[in-house]
């Protein structure tokens, strides 16, 4: 698996995850509130990612 593949993998876990956090959390899923909340998620999945290879030895 290349690096690039590899790294979109992690984020694709780590908005999975988070996006199905945030549903559990939430009482009615309209579509926009999906929207906004899968989009929230995306970025939180990159910024983890993001401090994950910031702390992990190179």
């Amino acid at each position: 698996m290349g690096r690039a593949a590899a790294v979109a993998a992690e984020v694709l876990a780590w908005w999975l995850l988070l996006t199905g956090a945030w549903l559990v959390f939430v009482s009615t899923v309209e579509p926009l509130e999906f929207l906004v909340g899968a989009s929230a998620a995306l970025l939180a999945a990159v910024a983890a990612q993001a401090a994950r290879r910031a702390t992990s030895s190179r």
